[in-house]
């Protein structure tokens, strides 16, 4: 579900200037707008007074699309519905097959195209629908738009000679009255680079965080706790946000994510939050109290996913081990057609719990790469009132119970929130962020069952 977002005012569209005239040109903007500045019955607009909004973003891909003629979005980097259009009408055009996905095939033909598109001295349409792309700016969406953040800095690293940073500003104001008087704005600062250029001035760039509101870093990219220009950045801000649904390497980069909790830097990770209903209708169905007592007797815990990303699926064995005060023992990555893992753990009386994370192919993936599908929860002991069954659709719900037991199983259907956008999800953390104790417990229990690797 898409935040519903209202008529946007653009005070001043994308201008480009120097990097030290980026405050200056801003203050400028809002002076031309104060009551005084105005004759009678003309805009009137203030800042908003919210946060700070740090975006790293080093995703090309729409940018090619762009340039291409198969994509007419904003350059935000998230993997949206747009996006996936763009990348069938690509792989129609290249003859691929029509997935949707960005597999290494279909990112071959496009990442040529764009080349030679580029370089052909005669094609000036190309050039200029480059130039066209560049000036739109790397953009957030409507749902944190819809916040009212108080500045966004976009950071764009970009493949090309080291010329330095250059930089745009622009002033956007969503329109929530029926009127064009009183408005609260945002500052909107895109910068563009070389890596090596974004590292020479990574002080500068977080001197750009408004000091006296909230600031946030979202960095969309590997999350490398030894990159300097990560940790410039998150080091003055209250968390970093991630969404570990994107990660291609799940394993090692939750194990980054410890890390830089270790390093005392608050972590967001958005997909935790759409393992949430799972979470609670696990804890709600050892609520009542004949079933509390054998919560204990659970030595068998079986989880099922999407296949493409075991993230939700590892995060959720690591909240309810710590949950469980489980210590994990052994974790085998035995693969095969469900690409299965399989953890062992010991509990606190000494009985041992065996516990399989399995792949499930599915004929429709959706947007979000490896959401939860069913979770069973079983015990060897056949008096014991601890069987569980949840899932998130019928036939999730009639895998897991071909397992046995389900005459004695309290099954559940989770309302799933797993294709809920990161947008949305940034958005709702933006407005109430705390620190999520919770998370962090858990990602210190799964960091233990990561290291159990053999």
């Amino acid at each position: 579900m898409s935040t519903q977002s209202p008529p946007v005012v653009s005070l001043r569209a994308p201008k480009d200037v120097s990097v030290a005239d980026i405050e200056q040109e801003l203050g400028q903007i809002w002076k031309d707008y104060q009551p005084e500045s105005q004759t009678q019955d003309a805009i009137v607009a203030t800042q908003a007074t919210t946060f700070t909004l740090m975006v790293y973003e080093p995703e090309p891909t729409q940018h090619m699309l762009a340039v291409l003629g198969f994509y007419d979005g904003p350059i935000d980097g998230i993997f949206g519905p747009a996006q996936v259009k763009a990348i069938k009408a690509a792989q129609t055009a290249y003859q691929l097959p029509r997935t949707g996905k960005l597999d290494r095939e279909t990112m071959s033909k496009i990442e040529a195209a764009y080349h030679n598109r580029i370089t052909a001295t005669h094609d000036t349409h190309a050039i200029a629908i480059e130039k066209d792309v560049d000036n739109r700016g790397y953009v957030v969406t409507d749902a944190i738009a819809n916040t009212n953040p108080r500045r966004i800095v976009t950071l764009c690293p970009v493949i090309s000679d080291d010329t330095g940073v250059t930089a745009q500003v622009s002033v956007y104001c969503p329109m929530k009255k029926q009127s064009l008087h009183s408005l609260v704005g945002s500052e909107y600062v895109t910068l563009r680079a070389t890596p090596d250029a974004l590292e020479r001035n990574a002080e500068s760039i977080a001197n750009l965080a408004v000091p006296e509101y909230p600031q946030f870093l979202w960095w969309k990219d590997t999350p490398t706790p030894i990159k300097p220009l990560f940790l410039q950045l998150a080091q003055k801000v209250h968390a970093a946000i991630f969404d570990s649904a994107e990660f291609g390497q799940s394993e090692a980069e939750l194990l980054q994510l410890h890390e830089i909790l270790d390093r005392g830097i608050p972590v967001i990770d958005l997909n935790w939050r759409r393992i949430a209903g799972w979470q609670e209708l696990t804890a709600e169905a050892f609520d009542p109290p004949a079933r509390r007592k054998d919560i204990t007797e659970i030595d068998r815990v079986d989880i099922n996913y999407e296949a493409g990303n075991p993230a939700q699926a590892i995060m959720f064995l690591g909240w309810l081990s710590s949950r469980l005060q489980w210590q994990p023992v052994s974790y085998k990555h035995t693969g095969g057609d469900y690409d299965l893992r399989e953890v062992d753990f010991v509990a606190p009386d000494g009985r041992k719990i065996h516990t399989e994370l399995a792949a499930m192919p599915t004929a429709n993936m959706g947007e979000i790469p490896g959401d939860l599908m069913g979770v069973r929860l079983n015990s060897t002991n056949p008096k014991a009132n601890c069987i569980t069954v949840l899932c998130s659709e019928v036939a999730g719900c009639m895998q897991m119970e071909m397992r046995g037991g389900t005459q004695t199983a309290r099954v559940e259907e989770v309302t799933s929130l797993a294709e809920r956008s990161a947008e949305d999800l940034l958005a709702e953390y933006l407005q109430r962020w705390s620190r999520d104790l919770l998370y962090e417990q858990t990602m210190t229990v799964v960091a233990q069952i990561l290291s159990k690797v053999s």
